[in-house]
């Protein structure tokens, strides 16, 4: 094949069937077509009035200069990495299965680089699992060109996709228009150091909820509240958010009380929070109904411990558990079908899950007690099996409170006002029973209850008077059933409340406006000789704009308090 023959034929591209083309003028220049992976992302827009070929994003539509010798594709490549509206991590995927379709799979060593740093991350692998032998042989099978990355380079690569995501996560808290609700908390590690994790609850602006874990950092000695409140606002400086915050949710530990209080005096001082602050903390209600129910646990009698104790008997060796379950072979009708778990002392509802465990199989602990002599101080009595289901039966509403109060995948503000309404009519009724146990248990319960819940909290009741299924005819049902003559008083309480702070969004609403009409009030002026007939048009398009930016940030409000005022 000669050379004119060669600049006669013209590819489709690579890895497809050749389509020979004939070329009249074999001199004449030819376009060359793009080749870059980054054309996935941008769409050409042609050469725009300067002659210079433009680029538009696919993701957020800015238009850039690109092509040619001299801008290039440098300018958009960069793009990718700050481009909050195409995710990262989908790039690699992207480019990886259109080169396969190609028929030939280039590997852009900087994506495969942030896609593993991603992998690392998201499964918690140690920084050195690239160290290892047979790890380095397998990628070198499948890709012999790709250059792995040391331990170091990993963790560079770590530290650089937090930042890029963090200033993505920054443009968005600050471009959204309403506020934003934290919730915080402080562990203490197996080698006694201190944490604090800072989590923000807001909807973005596709009305969407997010919850995003702002900071995860060590909090070192003392964990006072002045400390805890210093570091937090400390946070919400670097992240832009400190005028756009709501409330925070916090567990009961003494030192957040004073934590709230010197976090909310700095930030009413400058003017952050709305209605100076009363609704800014929101305790948390899941650590609430623990510390309730743990009261009432510490009167349970011997039954649970002896529960407890025989549990731990019984998975203390494999042979024990063999002979266990072969007790069930005896007993006609019972089967082991769910395994005997263990009690966690600082959740509660495992203690449920205990017992409820453990109450089927009452027949074949009897049975296991007659094969094992060891195990009988362990095996309840019939009388103490009894109280035990008593018991069960009156903490499973509590049970199921808790993990409905504890969902994340769906609102919870609105179910609020009723769980709380509902447990303690519980209590009020426990304190009828007839049995001795549970009415004491009810007794040390409601003491703890009226110490947090005595007063429901207005901002959540508000989720009730919101929600369409409830509205304020279920807060006048719920109060007269706990109290009737105060339930006149109770729903005006929270409706004043409702009103001043939608008063707040109104206002706010009224200052936007108010610049916007001045704005059209300058342009009237200027063509009124000209257009004096559509003045009365103009005022009447701003006053619906006016009604219109009042619904919307109302309807912000709302979207606002339904969705995230009780993210446990």
């Amino acid at each position: 094949m000669n050379s004119e023959t060669v600049s006669n034929l013209v590819t489709t591209g690579v890895g497809s069937e050749a389509a020979p083309v004939e070329v009249d003028e074999p001199s004449s220049k030819r376009l060359r077509p793009a080749t870059s992976d980054v054309w996935k992302f941008f769409k050409k827009l042609g050469p725009d009035k300067d002659g210079v070929e433009r680029a538009e994003c696919k993701g957020c539509k800015k238009v850039f200069k690109a092509g040619g010798k001299r801008y290039g594709t440098s300018t958009i490549k960069r793009h990718l990495d700050s481009c909050t509206q195409i995710k990262h991590e989908d790039i690699g995927q992207t480019i990886a299965e259109l080169q396969l379709k190609m028929g030939s799979l280039k590997i852009d060593s900087g994506v495969a680089r942030d896609m593993f740093a991603g992998y690392v991350v998201a499964g918690d692998k140690p920084f050195n699992m690239v160290d290892d032998r047979r790890f380095r042989n397998w990628v070198k099978y499948i890709s012999p060109t790709l250059k792995l990355p040391s331990r170091n380079t990993v963790k560079a690569d770590i530290v650089k996709v937090h930042k890029r995501e963090a200033a993505k996560l920054k443009k968005i808290l600050v471009s959204i228009p309403n506020r934003i609700c934290l919730t915080s908390d402080l562990w203490t590690s197996s080698t006694n150091e201190g944490f604090i994790c800072l989590t923000a609850h807001f909807v973005d602006e596709n009305w969407k909820l997010q919850s995003k874990i702002l900071n995860f950092c060590h909090m070192p000695p003392p964990h006072t509240g002045y400390e805890l409140s210093s570091k937090i606002f400390t946070l919400l400086t670097e992240w832009k958010v400190d005028k756009k915050i709501f409330s925070i949710t916090l567990d009961n530990a003494s030192s957040n009380d004073t934590c709230v209080e010197h976090l909310k005096s700095t930030l009413d001082v400058h003017g952050s929070l709305l209605c100076g602050g009363e609704f800014f903390h929101v305790r948390c209600s899941a650590h609430i109904l623990n510390l309730i129910v743990q009261d009432g646990m510490k009167i349970c009698g011997d039954a649970v411990c002896k529960i407890r104790e025989g549990i731990k008997f019984l998975r203390k060796s494999e042979s024990r558990m063999v002979k266990f379950k072969e007790c069930f072979e005896d007993i006609e009708g019972l089967e082991y079908t769910t395994a005997l778990c263990l009690d966690v002392p600082t959740r509660w509802n495992s203690l449920y899950a205990m017992l409820a465990s453990a109450i089927p199989y009452k027949k074949a602990f009897e049975l296991y007690k007659v094969k094992e002599a060891g195990f009988r101080e362990y095996c309840p009595s019939s009388d103490e099996w009894r109280r035990t289901e008593k018991i069960c039966d009156f903490l499973l509403p509590f049970y199921e409170t808790t993990k409905l109060m504890s969902g994340t995948f769906y609102p919870t503000s609105n179910l609020y006002f009723l769980q709380v309404w509902q447990i303690q009519l519980i209590l009020m009724n426990s304190l009828k029973n007839d049995e001795v146990l549970i009415r004491n248990m009810g007794e040390k319960m409601m003491i703890k209850f009226k110490k947090y819940w005595e007063e429901y909290s207005v901002v959540l009741a508000f989720g009730a008077v919101l929600d369409p299924r409830f509205k304020l005819n279920t807060l006048v049902h719920c109060y007269n059933e706990i109290d009737p003559i105060s339930v006149k008083d109770k729903v005006e309480h929270v409706k004043s409340k409702l009103y001043k702070l939608f008063e707040v969004y109104d206002q706010n609403s009224s200052t936007t406006v108010e610049s916007s009409s001045q704005l059209s009030s300058n342009f009237s002026q200027a063509i009124s000789s000209a257009i004096g007939t559509q003045l009365i048009k103009i005022v009447g398009v701003s006053i619906f704009i006016y009604l219109i930016i009042c619904i919307f940030n109302f309807s912000c409000f709302l979207i606002h308090i339904l969705f995230v005022m009780q993210r446990i």
